[in-house]
C-alpha cells in the first residue's frame, strides 16, 4: 500500500503518514505534486488517498489530477481519508464516485476532524490546547480504523446515499461556484510584501510570482492556504481581510 495526498498546512499528510505507519506499511506517501507519485500509483494496487475537504468538495487541484490521469485508477483498491475543520457529509464520497467512474474499487472512507487551516476567518478558530486534543482524537480514530480494516471491516464514512445528501445540501449546493474552478480571489498586500519568494516556492499551482520585488497572484488558486499559513509578514489573504492565526499541524504534535 502507498499513500497519495494533497495537503495544504500538513493536516492530511500527517493523517496519511499515520495511517500507513499504523498499518505497518514500509512504503512512503507521495504528494500529487511529486513527479514520482504517478509512477508509484501505476505500480501499486492498494492506495490510501488523502485530501482536505473544501465546502464539502474535493480541492480543484485533486479533481484535475484524478481526471487528467483517469487511466491509472482502473482496478486500484483505494481507501479515502478526508480531513476537515468541522463537518462534511460526503467528503470521502465525492472523490469515491469520481474514482469509480474510472474503474477504481473503493475499499472505504474515513472522515477526520483536524485543526482549521483557514487562517483569515475566526469562525473555526480554537485554542492551542483544543487543537492538540483534536489531533490526538484524530490519531486515535486512525488507529481504530486500521484495526477495523485488518479485521475486514473498513469504515465507510461519507460513502452512502445519506452522506451524499448531507454533503450536497449541507454546503456544496450553496458554494458550488467556489469549488468548480480555481479562484482569482487571493490577495497580497503589495505595500507590506517583502518579496521573499516563499509563497512562490510553496504554491502548488505556480499561481504566485515575485515581480519587481513584490509577490503577485494569478487566477489559479486552489485554496490550500499554504502560502497564507507560511507568509512571514502575514500579508496574504483569501476569504477574510486579515490573517487571524497561521496554522501548521506540526505545532500540535
Amino acid at each position: 500500500m502507498i499513500g497519495i495526498y494533497f495537503s495544504g498546512t500538513g493536516n492530511t499528510k500527517f493523517c496519511v503518514d499515520k495511517f500507513l505507519k499504523e498499518y505497518g506499511c514500509s512504503k512512503s506517501s507521495f504528494s500529487i505534486e511529486d513527479s514520482e507519485a504517478l509512477e508509484r500509483i501505476k505500480n501499486d494496487d492498494e492506495i490510501v488517498m488523502g485530501y482536505p475537504v473544501q465546502y464539502s468538495n474535493i480541492p480543484k487541484i485533486l479533481r484535475d489530477y484524478i481526471v487528467n490521469n483517469r487511466y491509472v485508477w482502473k482496478g486500484k483498491n483505494i481507501f479515502i481519508i478526508a480531513t476537515m475543520g468541522l463537518f462534511s457529509g460526503d467528503g470521502a464520497g465525492i472523490s469515491a464516485r469520481l474514482l469509480k467512474n474510472y474503474g477504481a474499487v473503493i475499499v472505504g472512507g474515513l472522515h477526520l476532524k483536524m485543526p482549521d487551516s483557514i487562517c483569515d476567518e475566526r469562525a473555526l478558530k480554537r485554542s492551542f490546547e483544543h487543537n492538540k486534543r483534536i489531533v490526538v482524537k484524530a490519531t486515535e480514530k486512525i488507529c481504530k480504523c486500521v484495526g477495523n480494516i485488518k479485521n475486514g471491516k473498513p469504515p465507510q464514512e461519507g460513502l452512502g446515499a445519506v452522506n451524499h445528501l448531507a454533503g450536497l445540501f449541507g454546503q456544496r449546493l450553496y458554494f458550488w461556484g467556489k469549488t468548480q474552478k480555481y479562484t482569482d480571489k487571493l490577495k497580497i498586500n503589495s505595500l507590506k510584501c517583502i518579496g521573499c519568494g516563499l509563497c512562490e516556492r510553496l504554491c502548488p499551482m505556480g499561481n504566485i510570482a515575485v515581480k519587481n520585488g513584490i509577490a503577485v497572484s494569478g487566477d489559479k488558486c486552489t485554496m490550500c492556504y499554504r502560502c497564507i499559513s507560511k507568509c512571514p509578514e502575514q500579508v496574504i489573504t483569501l476569504l477574510g481581510k486579515k490573517v487571524i492565526e497561521q496554522n501548521d499541524v506540526s505545532r500540535y504534535l
